[in-house]
């Protein structure tokens, strides 16, 4: 942690006036937690191989919420040979229209268990449950109804192709969307008739079991969907085995690397959707209120924990000063503490370990010259907590606007021309994402088609839709997901 002495704090009111909000927390009393949860293979929750659990925590408390099965080699294989089943047997053989039907079925116990899983998510991840309710559980909903309409449209979708499921998918999943990025790989997956092993994050695992039991109670052909839990030596027997014919990862760059060597040279299919250190571009013409609200939005309201979050901000020459005063407010606003309460705006960061990287990073920050501006809200005293923070004077050569930190840090610089933000908007080893903020659409179009980002958004941030392809260039990864696109992903042709 950074001292007091080292840090930069605005003496400014909020936009609150000073009140402070009574606590408004959501009830957690209705949601039963297991106290050891099981790998959920061949359609029941079945023990480890090797007996082996361990603990899921949450990040706000530090407290224990339950023992999660230990994945081993042999965990692995039963679950995919139970896949292998399930699809020679069942999946294979039911029609596009009866796949429709499961999917479709899930998507609504999704919708109809939404606080439940909105809940469990903050407690287990640390995100703020209006997050959790407003973002992450309808969305996943929404992709497994996306999904279902296709199902039995495959041959409409990709005309003339003669599309066939590829047979069994690995999946292995991180910790910020646990619940979302489970539905954006198992309902393309389901529709387009394959069968799925996946692995959520070893430190939020609960919302994946409890789309399990949701899985079990749409009565899904038993071997269709498996969850094998446990860390990356489970990740790596998924993607290592020789009955896999499909990869699909979401994390680190550094792991995907290592499983596009790992492939290489198999049949596997394979997309990677990794890293990014996305540009935020604020011209002089912007609508500087919304801008900065789009950029709390896209780093801090998820305490920096997207792929795609707009962790480098550049603001135009004349509007910089205007622009950093405005966020440095808004950041004094911005309230962090229980996940759980519904005035929170920054929860928990998922990990003591993550927590150590991000402070990690702060005081290189500090050591390379920037100067750190943070938020003096108050921080819990339990719990793996990171305050807003802001750091100027920082250069296209610093690690900290090179590197990925994956917390509620965000950099600022400045530039003149629109030619002088692409040089440095393009100046990194990513490519998943970017932002525009600008009134006039000529200078949108001029900028969106020269930034080598997947996606770019034009005054807003993050906004998702299952129809949308989402991905990245150069080190962001490989193939998309979300849309069409998505769906191709499991078929071959």
């Amino acid at each position: 942690m950074l001292k007091e002495t080292e840090l930069k704090r605005p003496n400014r009111l909020n936009f609150t006036g000073g009140w402070n909000y009574d606590p408004a927390p959501e009830s957690a009393s209705n949601v039963k937690l297991k106290e050891t949860y099981q790998h959920f293979i061949n359609g029941k929750f079945t023990e480890p191989e090797e007996g082996k659990y361990f603990a899921t925590l949450n990040p706000a408390t530090e407290e224990k919420l339950a023992d999660v099965a230990d994945g081993s080699a042999a965990d692995v294989d039963a679950a995919v040979k139970a896949a292998r089943n399930g699809y020679n047997k069942y999946w294979s053989k039911l029609s596009g229209r009866d796949r429709a039907r499961y999917i479709y079925r899930i998507a609504r116990m999704i919708q109809e268990r939404a606080r439940e899983f909105a809940i469990i998510e903050s407690l287990d991840g640390g995100k703020p449950i209006r997050e959790s309710r407003d973002v992450d559980v309808p969305l996943s909903a929404a992709y497994f109804f996306y999904y279902a309409g296709w199902a039995d449209k495959l041959e409409y979708a990709f005309p003339n192709r003669n599309p066939k499921p590829v047979g069994v998918a690995g999946q292995i999943i991180p910790w910020n969307f646990p619940l979302m990025m489970a539905a954006w790989k198992i309902a393309p997956a389901l529709a387009a008739g394959n069968t799925v092993v996946l692995k959520p994050a070893e430190t939020t695992p609960l919302t994946c079991l409890k789309l399990a039991e949701i899985i079990q109670e749409a009565d899904l052909p038993p071997g269709v969907v498996n969850f094998v839990t446990g860390a990356g030596a489970t990740g790596s027997e998924i993607v290592s085995h020789p009955d896999i014919d499909k990869v699909a990862f979401t994390g680190s760059t550094k792991v995907g690397k290592m499983i596009h060597k790992s492939v290489a040279g198999t049949n596997k299919k394979l997309t990677l959707e990794l890293g990014g250190k996305a540009a935020n571009i604020v011209m002089d013409d912007a609508p500087l209120d919304q801008a900065v609200e789009g950029i709390v939005n896209g780093i801090f309201f998820n305490q920096g924990h997207v792929c795609c979050a707009g962790s480098r901000l550049f603001v135009q020459e004349g509007v910089a000063d205007t622009v950093r005063d405005k966020l440095i407010d808004r950041m004094e606003s911005l309230i962090v503490g229980d996940p759980l309460d519904k005035n929170t705006d920054i929860g928990a960061i998922n990990s003591q370990k993550q927590l150590q990287t991000i402070n990690n990073y702060l005081e290189l920050g500090l050591n390379e010259g920037g100067e750190i501006y943070q938020s003096s809200c108050p921080i819990p005293d339990k719990g793996y907590w990171v305050a807003p923070t802001l750091i100027g004077n920082v250069s296209q050569s610093h690690r900290i606007v090179q590197e990925e930190i994956f917390g509620p840090v965000l950099t600022i610089q400045t530039f003149r021309t629109p030619a002088e933000v692409i040089e440095k908007a393009n100046n990194t080893p990513y490519g998943l994402s970017g932002g525009v903020w600008t009134d006039k659409g000529s200078k949108i179009f001029n900028l969106t088609s020269q930034l080598r980002a997947g996606v770019v958004w034009a005054n807003t941030y993050n906004k998702f839709d299952p129809t949308s392809p989402f991905g990245g260039y150069k080190e962001s990864g490989i193939g998309r997901e979300g849309g069409l696109h998505g769906l191709s992903a499991y078929l071959k042709f």
